[in-house]
């Protein structure tokens, strides 16, 4: 059995910084998609990810590797980049960046019940309560925004719960079919799938009035920063430190997303949210095994 290194602080920082840098998406999408419009923006955003990253494939010689796995990078592309991505910049004209940050923790949670359902992952009770604890989490979380009428938020809700499952299945058929592959390839791969699938929608919405600069300037440090910087730091983390430790960068990516969005935004955080967050971190905490509860054994 292989072991894992043993966390330094170099690593504690990078985790840091890429809690910080995906946190910092939403901050760019809540500016920019008012502008560009939610497809236009994220075909930008993957575009120019996959700029910097397939090259830096090429320059490996994995351009064979990513020819040869093209089937399920591209299902993992659309499901983990392409799709969710436009429904998370599509929400966040609705709601604030805080508050789509903390419902995306969910995503753990969605990612263990995907598993469960689908590949027959064994949950015991402490995931399986879990679960439970982190979908109540988002209920509390959204329940004074269930309104569909026109101009309320319910179905922005929808949309950041549908991302976060996108990204459930995502990540179980990667596990299943993408296991072997190079991270470059995985993190290239999608993103220039996305882009070429996205191209034809993004020029038949692309917006009449150019946008300004500063939403080209958080659509560009959306994707080279959020995008680029953090696919390559996450993958890096990920080889040396193994997922069950890297999986916990998601435990910062709210509070990071709450606090960009209060600072450049003026975001006000309230105390629903900060309940509701911790409610969901708590439920992700025990699904994903990281927090387990000891249960008295059965009397005889």
């Amino acid at each position: 059995m292989t072991a894992v290194a043993r966390m330094t602080p170099r690593d504690i920082a990078e985790m840091v910084l890429l809690a910080a840098l995906w946190g910092a998406s939403y901050l760019f999408m809540r500016h920019a998609a008012p502008a560009f419009g939610a497809v236009p923006l994220i075909w930008l955003r993957v575009t120019l990810a996959a700029l910097v990253l397939v090259p830096l494939l090429c320059w490996h010689g994995e351009w064979a590797e990513l020819r040869r796995e093209i089937r399920p990078v591209a299902v993992v592309g659309i499901l983990n980049s392409g799709l969710p991505f436009v429904l998370i910049a599509w929400a966040t004209l609705s709601v604030t960046a805080g508050f789509a940050a903390i419902v995306n923790a969910s995503t753990p949670i969605f990612t263990a019940l995907v598993g469960a359902l689908w590949l027959g992952d064994r949950l015991d009770r402490s995931r399986s309560l879990g679960l439970a604890i982190g979908f109540g989490g988002v209920l509390m979380l959204s329940a004074d925004k269930a309104d569909f009428r026109p101009g309320g938020s319910g179905w922005a809700v929808v949309a950041l719960m549908s991302a976060a499952l996108c990204y459930g299945f995502a990540a179980n058929i990667a596990k299943r079919h993408l296991a072997g592959v190079s991270a470059r390839v995985g993190a290239g791969g999608t993103q220039a799938v996305s882009g070429v699938l996205l191209a034809p929608l993004a020029w038949w919405l692309w917006p009449e009035t150019p946008p300004p600069t500063s939403a080209w300037g958080a659509a560009v440090s959306l994707a080279l920063l959020c995008t680029a910087a953090a696919n390559l730091l996450f993958f890096r983390l990920l080889g040396r430190l193994g997922a069950s430790r890297t999986v916990t960068v998601t435990f910062m990516i709210p509070v990071f997303g709450s606090l960009w969005g209060a600072l450049f935004l003026g975001e006000s955080v309230t105390g629903a949210m900060w309940r509701g967050g911790a409610v969901i971190l708590l439920g992700t905490a025990l699904a994903t095994g990281i927090l387990r509860l000891r249960w008295p054994a059965p009397s005889r």
